[in-house]
């Protein structure tokens, strides 16, 4: 979902990719890593919840640390940064869910009322949501406490409707596709780009979801039986492929259009 706005200088400086098909192949899929891989490696790998979140957390915060030191888009330190925040967003969920036996409506409600709070003090102080401004230090800070919320939150969203309400992945995953559908029509129609963006952006997490518990569970449980580490591994491949595409188009940028 473009926001329409042309390639000026403020463009390249940006800190966030331009919202073209790619960007959601990769979201999406990155999405399906992040639930897909937590299980390989907490529970197949052997690593265990809490080898599994500290790692994970470690890996998140030193990628994290590279991407805000950047002066500009940088493909392979941006999708990093999304695919380990997926990683640790869906942990966190899980912690709160088997950890803490908190239920998946109280998660769901108490990560949909932080994200609307981070969105409310975001919008108070800069004036602004668009992704396409993320020009700032602070702005880029807001920025990754959202998405790290979205992945919380359509985790526990995603959960509570396959698994609580008792959905199932197939059905979920086809839900979550159709509602996702819907805001990009919205968009289309002319609805506020940055409104259906963030609203495509939080969907995606528990169609991601959907998608990898549908692909990664055994078929007596309602899933096609792939299995997390194959599940994991080609949509890694896909999402390597795709990123190292966009470092290359990146790189090939005429150097007058890309600010010292």
């Amino acid at each position: 979902m473009n926001t329409r706005t042309m390639p000026t200088l403020s463009t390249w400086l940006n800190k966030v990719p331009e919202v073209t098909l790619s960007f959601w192949i990769i979201k999406i899929m990155s999405t399906t890593v992040g639930e897909t891989g937590a299980d390989y490696l907490a529970v197949d790998a052997g690593w265990g919840q809490g080898l599994t979140r500290g790692v994970m957390g470690a890996l998140l915060a030193i990628a994290l640390f590279l991407q805000l030191r950047t002066r500009r888009y940088t493909p392979w330190t941006y999708w990093l940064t999304v695919v380990l925040v997926s990683v640790v967003g869906t942990q966190i969920t899980d912690l709160l869910t088997d950890g803490l036996d908190v239920s998946l409506y109280a998660s769901t409600g108490v990560f949909a009322v932080t994200l609307a709070v981070i969105f409310a003090v975001w919008y108070r102080v800069e004036r602004t949501l668009s992704i396409h401004e993320v020009t700032t230090l602070r702005r880029e800070l807001f920025y990754w406490a959202a998405i790290l919320c979205t992945f919380a939150l359509g985790t526990a969203a995603g959960d509570l409707a396959t698994e609580a309400l008792g959905l199932g992945f197939t059905l979920g995953a086809i839900i979550f596709s159709g509602l996702l559908a819907l805001s990009y029509v919205a968009y289309r129609m002319g609805g506020n780009a940055v409104l259906t963006f963030w609203i495509g952006y939080i969907l995606t997490r528990p169609f991601g979801a959907s998608l990898g518990d549908l692909l990664t569970q055994a078929k007596t449980y309602g899933g096609l039986g792939m299995g997390a580490m194959w599940t994991s591994a080609l949509f890694l491949t896909v999402i390597v492929l795709l990123v190292t595409v966009a470092q290359i188009s990146v790189g090939n940028r005429n150097p007058s259009q890309i600010a010292k």
